[in-house]
């Protein structure tokens, strides 16, 4: 019976194979305690996109200071509180304001690129995949500097509540990050009142001036999510576009040799290998779904990574094809909570991707050492370590 929880690291590392098995059995399977776990395109895009489907706050309710904070993420709002929050950030992660930053992020990516050179070997998890993202969204909420190696370490205890990670000690470490989120959002929101920072932590703390008043837990929640959910699952498309391409090296021979290939190429790495393999909806009437009577408050749970393996959708869809047809994946999402940020995620995949590519001549070869976290929501590695002992930077 399928379940999200328990898996073996070969199947973490490469769980294409199960999702095949599982949608060539059926497109709807049933799991542990009533959840249904949906691995074909066509329903996953149903869940996604159709309003018979809700988000739920999943978290313990005894977890207040982690409850706070989620309840009011932009993923877990439904309409209409969350078509008033996206209204309020969508022109911050517009095309034309993502352009704007392009020449920011790769300096942050040279610079980070950089630090590495000399090395005989380096992580890029947390050498360059996981800081880059970090660096850009601070830099938009207005985050000091100083403060960025504390939010990703507060960060990446805050997702040991994710369900997908749950255990008593995460649990707690979950709890107490919230707690220290709170306390450190509160403090820059009491700083701006009043006060034009020009950036996004600004724009929130004044969304009244535009008619839309948010509390400020609602500020605190939508800091923590952009921070969180922004960093991790970029850190794990950059990560994990390396380790495609060093499976596939005339792949990635020929990327480096055509630069303007970079754009198209993330497009099929995300599908190729998404970020996030799952999300949880939650039926809010009687309906049928792939050959199953799904009652009203069942939870359902779209395989993202499975559906862009649906050879129904994408012909030849475990080949790793720079020159495919630019069909819609769904490593961003699909609907009403199609990812905010994914004009700036794909930004930031690029110049990263682009910046290992022309900086680390040896990209390609060498030794890895790989551990994947134990998490098929958030999916990527924790860790990977590059032989650097052959290459010279060449970044500027």
């Amino acid at each position: 019976m399928f379940d999200l929880t328990g898996w073996n690291p070969d199947d973490i590392a490469n769980p294409y194979p199960v999702y095949q098995r599982c949608r060539e059995t059926a497109a709807v399977h049933k799991g542990q305690s009533g959840t249904f776990y949906v691995f074909s395109y066509d329903e996953v895009a149903q869940v996604l996109s159709s309003r018979s489907f809700g988000r739920e706050v999943p978290v313990p309710a005894e977890s207040r200071a982690l409850r706070t904070i989620v309840e009011n993420w932009l993923v877990f709002m439904d309409p209409p509180r969350h078509t008033e929050l996206r209204s309020q950030l969508a022109k911050e992660f517009s095309p034309a304001v993502v352009a704007d930053l392009r020449p920011r992020i790769t300096q942050i990516a040279h610079g980070l690129l950089a630090q590495l050179n000399g090395r005989k070997e380096a992580d890029l998890v947390e050498g360059f995949a996981a800081p880059l993202p970090i660096l850009v969204i601070s830099e938009l909420l207005g985050i000091p500097e100083a403060h960025h190696t504390w939010l990703r370490a507060t960060a990446m205890a805050l997702q040991e509540g994710s369900s997908s990670r749950r255990s008593d000690v995460g649990q707690a470490r979950a709890e107490a990050a919230a707690e220290e989120f709170a306390e450190y959002f509160r403090e820059l929101i009491r700083l701006r009142r009043g006060k034009d920072r020009g950036d996004l932590l600004t724009i929130l703390v004044r969304a009244k001036d535009n008619g839309v008043p948010l509390s400020v837990e609602a500020i605190v929640g939508t800091c923590v999510h952009l921070l969180t959910a922004g960093h991790e699952t970029t850190t794990n498309s950059l990560a994990k576009a390396v380790l495609a391409l060093r499976a596939h090296p005339e792949v990635l021979e020929e990327l480096r040799e055509s630069p303007g290939l970079t754009s198209v190429a993330v497009e099929e790495l995300v599908r190729y290998d998404p970020p996030v393999h799952a999300v949880t909806r939650w039926a809010r009437q009687d309906l049928r779904l792939g050959g199953y009577d799904v009652p009203t408050g069942s939870r359902v749970v779209a395989m993202l990574g499975s559906a862009n393996r649906d050879p129904a959708r994408f012909p030849r869809p475990d080949v790793l094809d720079l020159h495919r047809p630019a069909e819609r994946h769904l490593g961003f999402g699909l609907g009403i909570h199609y990812c905010l940020g994914a004009t700036l995620a794909r930004a930031e995949i690029e110049i990263g991707l682009r910046a290992l590519l022309d900086g680390v001549p040896a990209l390609g070869n060498g030794d890895q050492q790989v551990d994947y976290a134990d998490d098929m929501v958030f999916h990527g590695p924790s860790r990977l370590v590059l032989d650097l002992s052959e290459t010279k930077g060449r970044n500027s």
